[in-house]
């Protein structure tokens, strides 16, 4: 059973979805609208912090086990400490994610939506290539397991980054997990970005 520290626990929102989903783009874009609310945060991306937790990857499923494990455990003492964190990891079982929920009452999880396909053909940082006939992948050959109820699904095919995290930081107000003023975020993103629901033929790099 988890303590609730409401008044000095910070936030965890984890970004999960495929390789090439648009995690790491869509966390830098939730960043900026963050830091225009003056609201301070750590953006822990799985690629940044593989190199300081398993610098010389494999990818196995134990290997696995201990980076997301690892990085969850990162996130949940940095919340306790008060301190607000963004997690832009795949993390392909439910199971990883599903601990930090359980431990932080502030949690939100967000599925970056996004057809494997789609992925493959963006692939900017070369995994999907890289993989070849290894099937290391998740989506591929390594089962990824997408959220069975999230505070909110993201399709990336379809959105700016920056009308994504909107749409994001929005119902994270409405959940309470974000303790903002709602005209506020308004009043910093005027239309069309503060237009819910709102779609755009868009081709993103991310």
């Amino acid at each position: 059973m988890k303590t609730i520290r409401r008044n000095t626990e910070g936030f965890v929102i984890w970004l999960t979805g495929l390789p090439a989903s648009g995690k790491t783009s869509l966390a830098d874009a939730i960043q900026r609208v963050m830091s225009r609310l003056d609201l301070p945060l750590v953006v822990m991306d799985s690629d940044e912090m593989r190199e300081l937790l398993t610098p010389n990857p494999t990818f196995g499923s134990e290997e696995r086990d201990y980076f997301y494990n690892a990085l969850g455990s990162m996130a949940i003492w940095l919340a306790r400490s008060g301190v607000n964190v963004i997690i832009a990891a795949t993390a392909n079982k439910r199971e990883y994610r599903d601990r930090v929920r359980d431990e932080i009452d502030r949690f939100g999880e967000i599925f970056v939506d996004c057809a494997l396909e789609v992925c493959q053909a963006r692939d900017p940082k070369g995994i999907y290539a890289k993989a070849g006939n290894n099937n290391l992948v998740p989506g591929m050959g390594i089962e990824y397991e997408p959220p069975l109820d999230p505070e909110l699904a993201i399709d990336t095919g379809r959105l700016f980054p920056k009308q994504a995290a909107f749409q994001i930081v929005e119902k994270l107000i409405a959940l309470e997990i974000l303790e903002i003023d709602k005209e506020k975020l308004k009043d910093l993103f005027p239309p069309p970005f503060n237009q819910s629901g709102s779609e755009f033929a868009y081709t993103p790099h991310i």
